[in-house]
Protein backbone atom coordinates (compact mmCIF):
# COMPACT_ATOMS: atom_id res chain seq x y z
CA UNK A 1 0.00 0.00 0.00
CA UNK A 2 1.41 3.23 -1.05
CA UNK A 3 2.12 5.77 1.99
CA UNK A 4 1.33 9.13 0.97
CA UNK A 5 4.22 11.63 0.62
CA UNK A 6 4.97 13.50 3.04
CA UNK A 7 3.79 17.46 2.52
CA UNK A 8 7.22 19.93 2.44
CA UNK A 9 7.41 22.08 5.44
CA UNK A 10 6.94 26.07 4.85
CA UNK A 11 9.81 27.24 6.86
CA UNK A 12 13.01 25.13 7.01
CA UNK A 13 13.61 26.11 11.02
CA UNK A 14 10.68 23.86 11.34
CA UNK A 15 13.16 20.70 11.24
CA UNK A 16 14.51 19.44 13.98
CA UNK A 17 17.25 18.79 12.49
CA UNK A 18 18.39 22.52 11.05
CA UNK A 19 17.96 23.80 13.93
CA UNK A 20 19.73 21.31 16.00
CA UNK A 21 22.81 21.71 12.99
CA UNK A 22 22.89 25.54 13.81
CA UNK A 23 22.62 24.82 17.25
CA UNK A 24 25.99 22.23 17.07
CA UNK A 25 27.92 23.98 14.73
CA UNK A 26 27.67 27.55 16.89
CA UNK A 27 28.21 25.19 20.03
CA UNK A 28 31.26 23.07 18.36
CA UNK A 29 32.92 26.20 17.41
CA UNK A 30 32.49 28.81 19.22
CA UNK A 31 36.02 28.91 21.77
CA UNK A 32 36.41 30.90 24.32
CA UNK A 33 40.41 29.98 24.24
CA UNK A 34 40.45 31.47 20.69
CA UNK A 35 41.50 35.31 21.48
CA UNK A 36 44.15 33.67 23.50
CA UNK A 37 44.77 30.87 21.63
CA UNK A 38 48.80 31.33 21.20
CA UNK A 39 49.91 33.21 24.66
CA UNK A 40 47.38 30.09 26.43
CA UNK A 41 50.03 27.61 24.98
CA UNK A 42 52.42 29.58 25.58
CA UNK A 43 51.30 30.47 29.51
CA UNK A 44 51.26 26.17 30.03
CA UNK A 45 55.33 26.47 30.07
CA UNK A 46 55.25 24.96 25.71
CA UNK A 47 57.49 26.77 23.44
CA UNK A 48 56.68 28.76 20.43
CA UNK A 49 58.91 25.68 18.30
CA UNK A 50 56.90 23.17 20.38
CA UNK A 51 53.50 25.08 19.28
CA UNK A 52 54.33 24.89 15.54
CA UNK A 53 55.10 21.25 15.98
CA UNK A 54 51.15 20.36 17.67
CA UNK A 55 49.54 22.96 15.42
CA UNK A 56 51.69 20.78 12.15
CA UNK A 57 50.21 17.59 14.02
CA UNK A 58 46.54 19.19 13.95
CA UNK A 59 46.73 19.91 10.63
CA UNK A 60 48.19 16.41 9.40
CA UNK A 61 45.49 14.37 11.83
CA UNK A 62 42.71 16.50 9.30
CA UNK A 63 43.86 16.05 6.20
CA UNK A 64 44.47 12.20 6.87
CA UNK A 65 41.31 11.60 9.04
CA UNK A 66 39.04 14.42 6.59
CA UNK A 67 37.75 11.94 3.47
CA UNK A 68 37.46 8.60 5.36
CA UNK A 69 35.62 9.98 8.13
CA UNK A 70 33.14 11.85 5.75
CA UNK A 71 32.58 7.83 3.92
CA UNK A 72 32.04 6.30 7.13
CA UNK A 73 29.08 8.98 7.37
CA UNK A 74 27.84 8.45 4.42
CA UNK A 75 27.61 4.50 5.47
CA UNK A 76 27.03 4.23 8.83
CA UNK A 77 25.44 7.37 9.89
CA UNK A 78 25.86 11.57 9.87
CA UNK A 79 24.61 11.36 13.94
CA UNK A 80 27.54 8.75 14.74
CA UNK A 81 29.65 10.39 13.06
CA UNK A 82 28.68 13.66 15.31
CA UNK A 83 28.20 12.25 18.14
CA UNK A 84 31.96 10.60 17.83
CA UNK A 85 33.19 14.71 17.06
CA UNK A 86 31.33 15.61 20.51
CA UNK A 87 32.82 13.34 22.29
CA UNK A 88 35.93 14.01 21.28
CA UNK A 89 35.79 17.12 21.67
CA UNK A 90 35.13 16.60 25.76
CA UNK A 91 37.83 14.51 26.06
CA UNK A 92 40.27 16.62 24.11
CA UNK A 93 39.29 19.91 26.24
CA UNK A 94 39.07 17.82 29.25
CA UNK A 95 42.53 16.78 29.58
CA UNK A 96 44.13 20.33 29.21
CA UNK A 97 41.55 22.01 31.83
CA UNK A 98 43.02 19.90 34.53
CA UNK A 99 46.68 18.54 33.50
CA UNK A 100 49.08 19.61 35.67
CA UNK A 101 51.97 22.05 34.94
CA UNK A 102 54.52 20.62 37.28
CA UNK A 103 56.01 18.27 34.69
CA UNK A 104 56.46 20.57 31.17
CA UNK A 105 57.37 17.18 29.18
CA UNK A 106 54.43 15.39 30.51
CA UNK A 107 52.26 19.05 29.55
CA UNK A 108 53.50 18.47 25.87
CA UNK A 109 52.55 14.98 25.69
CA UNK A 110 49.19 16.22 27.00
CA UNK A 111 48.73 18.57 24.27
CA UNK A 112 50.19 16.44 21.76
CA UNK A 113 47.30 14.10 22.63
CA UNK A 114 44.76 16.92 22.37
CA UNK A 115 45.69 18.17 18.89
CA UNK A 116 45.39 14.87 17.67
CA UNK A 117 41.94 14.28 19.67
CA UNK A 118 40.91 18.12 17.74
CA UNK A 119 41.91 16.96 14.09
CA UNK A 120 40.32 13.74 14.33
CA UNK A 121 36.37 15.86 16.23
CA UNK A 122 37.36 18.47 13.38
CA UNK A 123 37.22 15.97 10.39
CA UNK A 124 34.40 14.13 12.15
CA UNK A 125 31.94 16.83 12.23
CA UNK A 126 33.10 18.43 8.70
CA UNK A 127 30.73 17.23 5.87
CA UNK A 128 28.56 15.21 8.20
CA UNK A 129 27.05 17.93 10.00
CA UNK A 130 26.32 19.55 6.40
CA UNK A 131 25.20 16.73 5.25
CA UNK A 132 22.70 15.58 7.53
CA UNK A 133 20.97 18.97 7.28
CA UNK A 134 20.38 19.28 3.94
CA UNK A 135 19.64 16.08 3.26
CA UNK A 136 16.83 16.33 5.81
CA UNK A 137 15.92 19.67 4.25
CA UNK A 138 15.60 17.89 1.00
CA UNK A 139 12.88 15.03 2.64
CA UNK A 140 11.15 17.68 4.74
CA UNK A 141 11.08 20.66 2.77
CA UNK A 142 12.69 22.25 0.10
CA UNK A 143 16.61 22.32 -0.93
CA UNK A 144 16.53 25.73 -2.53
CA UNK A 145 16.16 27.33 0.88
CA UNK A 146 19.14 25.36 2.12
CA UNK A 147 20.83 29.55 1.19
CA UNK A 148 18.32 31.40 3.75
CA UNK A 149 19.59 28.19 6.46
CA UNK A 150 23.14 28.87 5.37
CA UNK A 151 22.34 32.69 5.94
CA UNK A 152 20.69 32.04 9.36
CA UNK A 153 23.64 29.86 10.41
CA UNK A 154 26.14 32.44 9.77
CA UNK A 155 24.70 34.79 11.67
CA UNK A 156 24.30 32.66 15.18
CA UNK A 157 27.78 31.72 14.59
CA UNK A 158 29.08 35.38 14.24
CA UNK A 159 26.97 35.99 17.54
CA UNK A 160 28.76 32.91 18.76
CA UNK A 161 32.22 34.22 18.02
CA UNK A 162 31.02 37.89 19.23
CA UNK A 163 30.78 35.99 22.47
CA UNK A 164 33.61 33.87 23.10
CA UNK A 165 35.89 36.39 22.14
CA UNK A 166 34.52 38.99 24.63
CA UNK A 167 34.20 36.66 27.41
CA UNK A 168 37.25 34.60 26.37
CA UNK A 169 39.75 37.44 26.63
CA UNK A 170 38.00 38.62 29.37
CA UNK A 171 37.93 35.86 31.54
CA UNK A 172 41.72 35.62 31.28
CA UNK A 173 42.44 38.36 32.45
CA UNK A 174 43.31 38.30 36.25
CA UNK A 175 43.85 42.40 35.99
CA UNK A 176 39.94 43.07 34.56
CA UNK A 177 38.53 40.22 36.96
CA UNK A 178 40.28 41.80 40.05
CA UNK A 179 38.57 44.69 39.06
CA UNK A 180 34.80 43.61 38.20
CA UNK A 181 35.29 42.24 42.10
CA UNK A 182 36.04 45.35 43.32
CA UNK A 183 33.13 46.81 41.73
CA UNK A 184 30.91 44.48 43.13
CA UNK A 185 33.07 44.79 46.45
CA UNK A 186 34.24 41.56 46.34
CA UNK A 187 37.93 41.05 47.43
CA UNK A 188 39.07 37.94 45.36
CA UNK A 189 42.59 37.23 43.85
CA UNK A 190 42.51 36.21 40.32
CA UNK A 191 46.24 34.64 39.66
CA UNK A 192 47.01 33.98 36.07
CA UNK A 193 48.02 30.08 36.59
CA UNK A 194 43.98 30.22 38.09
CA UNK A 195 42.35 32.61 34.82
CA UNK A 196 44.21 31.17 32.15
CA UNK A 197 42.21 27.95 32.85
CA UNK A 198 38.92 29.74 32.39
CA UNK A 199 38.29 29.71 29.30
CA UNK A 200 39.18 26.17 29.06
CA UNK A 201 36.57 25.06 31.39
CA UNK A 202 33.46 27.80 29.71
CA UNK A 203 34.94 25.49 26.38
CA UNK A 204 34.61 22.64 27.69
CA UNK A 205 30.75 23.32 28.96
CA UNK A 206 30.06 23.94 25.45
CA UNK A 207 31.42 20.17 24.26
CA UNK A 208 28.77 18.56 26.67
CA UNK A 209 25.98 20.60 25.56
CA UNK A 210 27.37 20.23 21.97
CA UNK A 211 27.08 16.22 22.84
CA UNK A 212 23.54 16.54 23.78
CA UNK A 213 22.39 18.39 20.74
CA UNK A 214 23.92 15.77 18.49
CA UNK A 215 22.00 12.90 20.34
CA UNK A 216 19.02 14.80 20.03
CA UNK A 217 19.43 14.81 15.88
CA UNK A 218 18.00 12.27 13.84
CA UNK A 219 18.64 10.04 10.76
CA UNK A 220 16.89 11.99 7.76
CA UNK A 221 13.87 9.78 6.03
CA UNK A 222 16.17 8.20 3.08
CA UNK A 223 17.79 5.10 3.11
CA UNK A 224 17.88 3.36 6.00
CA UNK A 225 21.46 2.68 7.63
CA UNK A 226 22.64 -0.37 8.76
CA UNK A 227 24.30 -0.79 11.86
CA UNK A 228 28.40 -0.99 11.75
CA UNK A 229 30.41 -3.68 10.66
CA UNK A 230 34.16 -4.04 10.04
CA UNK A 231 33.41 -4.26 6.43
CA UNK A 232 31.82 -1.05 6.03
CA UNK A 233 35.76 0.19 6.80
CA UNK A 234 36.17 -1.42 3.49
CA UNK A 235 33.36 0.32 2.14
CA UNK A 236 34.05 3.69 3.19
CA UNK A 237 37.25 3.82 1.30
CA UNK A 238 35.16 2.41 -1.82
CA UNK A 239 33.00 5.31 -1.46
CA UNK A 240 36.35 7.68 -1.07
CA UNK A 241 36.94 6.43 -4.73
CA UNK A 242 33.90 7.14 -5.77
CA UNK A 243 33.39 10.43 -4.64
CA UNK A 244 36.95 11.25 -5.67
CA UNK A 245 35.60 10.10 -9.21
CA UNK A 246 32.44 11.83 -9.08
CA UNK A 247 34.21 15.11 -8.60
CA UNK A 248 36.92 14.83 -11.33
CA UNK A 249 33.70 14.09 -13.84
CA UNK A 250 31.97 17.04 -12.79
CA UNK A 251 33.56 20.13 -13.76
CA UNK A 252 31.42 22.56 -11.95
CA UNK A 253 31.69 21.04 -8.74
CA UNK A 254 35.47 20.51 -9.39
CA UNK A 255 36.06 24.22 -10.50
CA UNK A 256 34.24 25.45 -6.96
CA UNK A 257 36.22 23.25 -4.53
CA UNK A 258 39.64 24.42 -6.50
CA UNK A 259 38.99 28.12 -6.46
CA UNK A 260 37.27 27.74 -2.94
CA UNK A 261 40.61 25.60 -1.72
CA UNK A 262 42.76 28.93 -3.56
CA UNK A 263 40.18 31.57 -1.26
CA UNK A 264 40.12 29.94 1.59
CA UNK A 265 44.28 28.61 1.71
CA UNK A 266 45.61 32.41 1.22
CA UNK A 267 43.14 34.32 3.51
CA UNK A 268 43.12 32.33 6.30
CA UNK A 269 46.93 32.50 6.18
CA UNK A 270 46.60 36.00 6.01
CA UNK A 271 44.04 35.64 9.65
CA UNK A 272 46.53 33.78 11.14
CA UNK A 273 49.11 36.49 10.78
CA UNK A 274 46.48 39.28 11.93
CA UNK A 275 47.66 39.90 15.19
CA UNK A 276 51.40 40.81 13.71
CA UNK A 277 49.54 43.21 10.63
CA UNK A 278 48.07 45.19 13.59
CA UNK A 279 50.92 46.25 15.17
CA UNK A 280 52.45 46.94 11.92
CA UNK A 281 49.32 49.24 11.39
CA UNK A 282 50.10 51.06 14.94
CA UNK A 283 47.00 49.75 16.68
CA UNK A 284 47.33 49.05 20.20
CA UNK A 285 46.84 45.57 21.04
CA UNK A 286 44.15 46.40 23.23
CA UNK A 287 41.89 46.44 20.64
CA UNK A 288 43.17 42.80 18.99
CA UNK A 289 39.54 41.77 20.67
CA UNK A 290 37.21 44.66 19.65
CA UNK A 291 38.38 43.87 15.90
CA UNK A 292 37.98 40.24 16.36
CA UNK A 293 34.44 41.04 17.14
CA UNK A 294 34.00 43.80 14.00
CA UNK A 295 35.25 40.65 11.80
CA UNK A 296 32.47 38.67 13.43
CA UNK A 297 29.78 41.07 12.52
CA UNK A 298 30.57 40.91 8.94
CA UNK A 299 28.78 37.30 9.49
CA UNK A 300 25.46 39.18 10.15
CA UNK A 301 25.69 40.69 7.22
CA UNK A 302 27.35 38.89 4.48
CA UNK A 303 25.20 35.87 4.12
CA UNK A 304 22.27 38.23 3.48
CA UNK A 305 24.03 40.02 0.56
CA UNK A 306 25.41 35.99 -0.58
CA UNK A 307 22.03 34.87 -0.60
CA UNK A 308 20.66 37.65 -3.03
CA UNK A 309 23.69 36.73 -5.26
CA UNK A 310 22.76 33.05 -5.22
CA UNK A 311 19.81 33.08 -5.86
CA UNK A 312 19.63 36.09 -8.49
CA UNK A 313 22.95 35.47 -10.41
CA UNK A 314 25.08 33.17 -12.38
CA UNK A 315 28.44 31.37 -10.39
CA UNK A 316 30.57 33.84 -12.44
CA UNK A 317 29.61 36.71 -10.57
CA UNK A 318 29.74 35.40 -7.13
CA UNK A 319 33.39 33.86 -8.63
CA UNK A 320 34.55 37.52 -10.11
CA UNK A 321 33.23 39.30 -7.09
CA UNK A 322 35.01 37.20 -4.31
CA UNK A 323 38.25 37.74 -6.72
CA UNK A 324 37.81 41.65 -6.41
CA UNK A 325 37.05 41.29 -2.83
CA UNK A 326 40.35 38.98 -2.29
CA UNK A 327 42.79 41.39 -4.83
CA UNK A 328 42.04 44.37 -3.92
CA UNK A 329 42.21 43.68 0.01
CA UNK A 330 45.52 41.58 0.07
CA UNK A 331 47.21 44.32 -2.50
CA UNK A 332 45.90 47.35 -0.45
CA UNK A 333 47.11 45.58 2.85
CA UNK A 334 50.50 45.57 1.51
CA UNK A 335 50.91 49.48 1.84
CA UNK A 336 50.71 48.76 5.88
CA UNK A 337 48.77 52.06 5.94
CA UNK A 338 48.91 53.21 9.92
CA UNK A 339 44.69 52.77 11.30
CA UNK A 340 42.99 52.99 8.07
CA UNK A 341 45.13 49.84 7.10
CA UNK A 342 42.60 48.49 9.12
CA UNK A 343 40.08 48.86 6.28
CA UNK A 344 41.36 46.40 3.59
CA UNK A 345 41.83 43.87 6.24
CA UNK A 346 38.22 44.00 6.49
CA UNK A 347 37.67 43.52 3.33
CA UNK A 348 40.02 41.00 2.67
CA UNK A 349 38.47 39.15 6.09
CA UNK A 350 34.54 39.56 4.23
CA UNK A 351 35.68 37.87 0.96
CA UNK A 352 36.32 34.52 3.56
CA UNK A 353 32.41 35.04 4.51
CA UNK A 354 31.39 35.23 0.77
CA UNK A 355 33.49 32.17 -0.08
CA UNK A 356 32.24 29.95 2.45
CA UNK A 357 28.89 30.59 1.66
CA UNK A 358 29.15 30.32 -1.75
CA UNK A 359 31.35 26.99 -1.62
CA UNK A 360 28.85 25.16 0.56
CA UNK A 361 25.46 26.66 -1.92
CA UNK A 362 26.93 25.52 -4.84
CA UNK A 363 28.38 22.10 -3.65
CA UNK A 364 25.13 21.01 -2.03
CA UNK A 365 23.59 22.20 -4.63
CA UNK A 366 24.48 19.56 -7.11
CA UNK A 367 25.89 16.55 -4.77
CA UNK A 368 24.17 13.35 -4.83
CA UNK A 369 22.81 12.79 -1.29
CA UNK A 370 24.14 8.81 -0.65
CA UNK A 371 27.83 11.07 -1.12
CA UNK A 372 27.55 14.45 0.55
CA UNK A 373 29.71 14.00 3.05
CA UNK A 374 32.26 12.25 1.48
CA UNK A 375 32.35 15.25 -1.03
CA UNK A 376 32.04 17.94 1.47
CA UNK A 377 34.84 15.86 3.34
CA UNK A 378 37.34 15.97 -0.06
CA UNK A 379 35.93 19.87 0.01
CA UNK A 380 37.75 20.34 3.74
CA UNK A 381 40.41 18.17 2.71
CA UNK A 382 41.65 20.38 -0.04
CA UNK A 383 41.35 23.38 2.07
CA UNK A 384 43.72 22.02 4.57
CA UNK A 385 46.24 20.96 2.11
CA UNK A 386 46.04 24.71 0.84
CA UNK A 387 46.36 26.31 4.55
CA UNK A 388 49.16 23.34 5.00
CA UNK A 389 51.19 23.74 2.07
CA UNK A 390 50.93 27.87 2.00
CA UNK A 391 52.02 27.99 5.36
CA UNK A 392 55.07 25.88 5.22
CA UNK A 393 56.06 27.50 2.21
CA UNK A 394 56.08 31.23 3.95
CA UNK A 395 57.80 30.06 6.89
CA UNK A 396 60.73 28.85 4.04
CA UNK A 397 60.49 32.53 2.56
CA UNK A 398 60.60 34.17 5.41
CA UNK A 399 63.66 31.97 6.98
CA UNK A 400 65.70 32.71 3.93
CA UNK A 401 64.79 36.88 4.47
CA UNK A 402 65.94 36.40 7.85
CA UNK A 403 69.58 35.58 6.39
CA UNK A 404 72.10 37.69 6.50
CA UNK A 405 69.28 40.56 9.12
CA UNK A 406 71.18 41.97 11.66
CA UNK A 407 68.42 43.95 13.53
CA UNK A 408 66.11 44.02 17.07
CA UNK A 409 63.30 44.22 14.80
CA UNK A 410 63.82 41.70 12.06
CA UNK A 411 60.47 39.88 12.46
CA UNK A 412 58.79 42.57 11.69
CA UNK A 413 61.12 44.00 8.74
CA UNK A 414 61.01 40.25 7.38
CA UNK A 415 57.11 40.41 8.32
CA UNK A 416 56.28 43.56 6.17
CA UNK A 417 58.74 42.50 3.29
CA UNK A 418 57.39 39.46 2.42
CA UNK A 419 53.75 40.36 3.00
CA UNK A 420 53.62 41.01 -0.94
CA UNK A 421 53.79 37.04 -1.48
CA UNK A 422 50.18 36.94 -0.36
CA UNK A 423 48.55 39.32 -3.22
CA UNK A 424 51.03 37.68 -5.95
CA UNK A 425 50.68 34.27 -4.85
CA UNK A 426 47.08 34.44 -5.22
CA UNK A 427 46.77 36.67 -8.21
CA UNK A 428 49.07 33.53 -9.82
CA UNK A 429 47.28 30.66 -8.62
CA UNK A 430 43.85 32.50 -10.08
CA UNK A 431 45.42 32.70 -13.07
CA UNK A 432 46.47 28.99 -13.40
CA UNK A 433 43.22 28.02 -12.27
CA UNK A 434 41.36 29.93 -14.54
CA UNK A 435 43.21 28.68 -17.31
CA UNK A 436 42.94 24.96 -16.45
CA UNK A 437 39.04 25.99 -16.14
CA UNK A 438 39.07 27.31 -19.85
CA UNK A 439 41.44 24.68 -21.17
CA UNK A 440 40.38 21.38 -19.65
CA UNK A 441 37.38 21.76 -17.20
CA UNK A 442 34.73 23.71 -18.93
CA UNK A 443 32.32 21.71 -20.81
CA UNK A 444 30.27 23.32 -23.66
CA UNK A 445 26.38 24.08 -22.34
CA UNK A 446 24.32 21.28 -24.17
Amino acid sequence: MNTPSKQPVASPFSIPNIRLFIAFRVLFNSRFYYPVFTILFLDFGLTVAQFSILNAVWAATIVLAEVPSGALADIIGRKRLLVFATLTMIVEIGIICFVPKTDPSMVFMVFLLNRILSGLAEAAASGADEAIAYDSLAAEGNPAQWGRVLEVLMRFQSLGFIIAMGIGAAVYDPVLLEKLGRFFELTLSFPQETTMRFPLYLTFILAFFAFFTTLKMTEPATEALPGFKPKQVRQAFGLTIKAGLWIYKTPFVLSVILFGMLFDGIIRMVITLSSQYYRMIQLPESVFGIIGALVAMLGLVIPKMAKKITENCPPTYALWLTVFLTGTGLGTMNFFWPYAGLLPALVTFSAMYFTGFFVSYYVNQVTPSDQRATVLSFKGLAYNISYGVLGVAYALLLKIKKQGILSDDVENMVFVDTFFWFPITFITGFLVLLAAYHLWLKKPST
